[in-house]
């Protein structure tokens, strides 16, 4: 247990070093283009090979970190961020525009390479360094990490601000690179044959990374629609509305929004606790009940501002339990699919299931600003309420007891 512990640490660590160096880095980009004089369509497009290399990485990475071990993809997404983070500090402004937002955009997609093959590494380990026997701590475990991953990237905001002002642009990227690399070489050292994973042994075919278990393929579709609903109102038609209706500051819409991503990972990592009181383990009626939650959360503040209803109060205050409830579901649903994922193929279950996620954040970011620029926000609750009903009825698929089942 205490050998289990001191692994699961470790690469803890890791994804929190990495996520700090992640959120500064996005928070970095904007705020130095920005002050350049790009356009918010250019900066929009630094970003956009990001989210698009998450679909890809997810669903391949699964498959070489079940050849090749967890431990190697978690290490290639280390190396390749801490090399992101190095190119991108030789970014100059004497550069034409259109040369700077190729470079950007390239290195931004290998960051997002990085994130995605660090998440994944990371929470397919949990499944390999829980004790088998322990009543309930997958599920700890799991919302422990992505509670806190969520909290530190709220941090990182604020970081990348701060570095910002106080190294500029290239120091505060030197600086980021230098620390993520310490943080490698100190879990290198340490980690040892953990999670060296069945490298030798199994060669997985291609193909195998489609999942066939009608569970997984059933929460991965749920998954896509539910955190598709989220960034459809969250990503442009809330830091919108904020600014342009309530008259809201740069400054204040972003600070707000760190704030609410750092409240929302600690919910995430208590959500265990908030769930002790049912009879059962978590399972498809939990994922169903907390998904229905979420719905009438979100069409209570739909119609408070079509009502003209304290508007401001609606949003902000409904902003909070949405967020509540969100997180609830988030943790929910990062456990079940360890729950549900083979133990020799894990990270291919894993990795098929956040490329689902993926699809669902691109998808809801695009339809963001499509919902927004035809219905303002209201607009953009009522599609996400339609995405949420949509992964309401696909989670009726969600088995009732976790029991295991045969594979189909």
């Amino acid at each position: 247990m205490s050998a289990a512990i001191r692994n699961y640490a470790l690469v803890t660590g890791a994804y929190w070093g990495f996520t700090l160096t992640d959120g500064a880095l996005r928070m970095l980009v904007l705020l130095h283009f920005h002050a350049l004089g790009y356009s918010a369509f250019e900066i929009a497009l630094l970003f956009i090979l990001y989210e698009v290399a998450g679909v890809v990485t997810n669903l391949v990475g699964g498959w070489v970190a079940q050849a090749r071990g967890l431990r190697f993809t978690l290490y290639c997404g280390l190396v390749l961020q801490i090399v992101s983070l190095a190119a991108l500090s030789l970014t100059s402004p004497d550069w034409l525009p259109a040369v700077s937002v190729a470079y950007v955009m390239g290195l931004q997609a290998a960051s997002g390479v990085a994130k995605d093959l660090t998440k994944m590494s990371s929470k397919s380990a949990i499944k390999v360094l829980v004790p088998a026997n322990a009543e309930g701590a997958l599920f700890k475990w799991v919302a422990l990490l992505t509670g806190s991953k969520n909290a530190l990237k709220g941090v990182g905001f604020f970081m990348g601000g701060a570095l910002l002002s106080g190294l500029g642009f290239s120091g505060a990227l030197l600086a980021m690179a230098g620390s993520l690399a310490i943080t490698l070489i100190a879990v290198a050292l340490s980690l040892g044959d953990a999670m060296a994973g069945p490298a030798g042994k199994i060669k997985p075919k291609f193909r195998d990374v489609f999942s066939r278990d009608r569970k997984i393929n059933a929460l991965s579709a749920a998954r896509l629609f539910l955190f598709g609903s989220r960034d459809i109102w969250f990503v442009v038609g809330l830091p919108v509305f904020l600014a342009a209706e309530l008259g809201w500051s740069h400054i204040e819409v972003g600070s707000y929004m760190a704030l609410w991503v750092i409240g929302y990972g600690f919910i995430q990592a208590i959500a265990p606790k908030m769930l002790r009181a049912q009879s059962h383990e978590p399972d498809g009626r939990t994922a169903r009940f907390w998904i229905a939650a979420l719905i009438a959360v979100t069409t209570a503040i739909s119609a408070a501002i079509v009502q003209d209803f304290a508007p401001e109060l609606a949003v902000l205050g409904g902003l909070l339990v949405f967020g509540i409830v969100f997180a609830v579901n988030s943790s929910l649903h990062s456990y079940l699919i360890l729950a549900y994922a083979e133990g020799d193929k894990v990270a291919m279950n894993v990795g098929f299931y956040y490329m689902s996620n993926a699809i669902g954040r691109l998808s809801g970011t695009i339809l963001s600003g499509i919902a927004y620029y035809y219905g303002g926000l209201v607009g953009c609750l009522v599609t996400s309420i339609a995405f949420l009903t949509i992964s309401w009825i696909i989670s009726a698929a969600l088995p009732t007891r976790m029991t295991a089942t045969p594979q189909s």
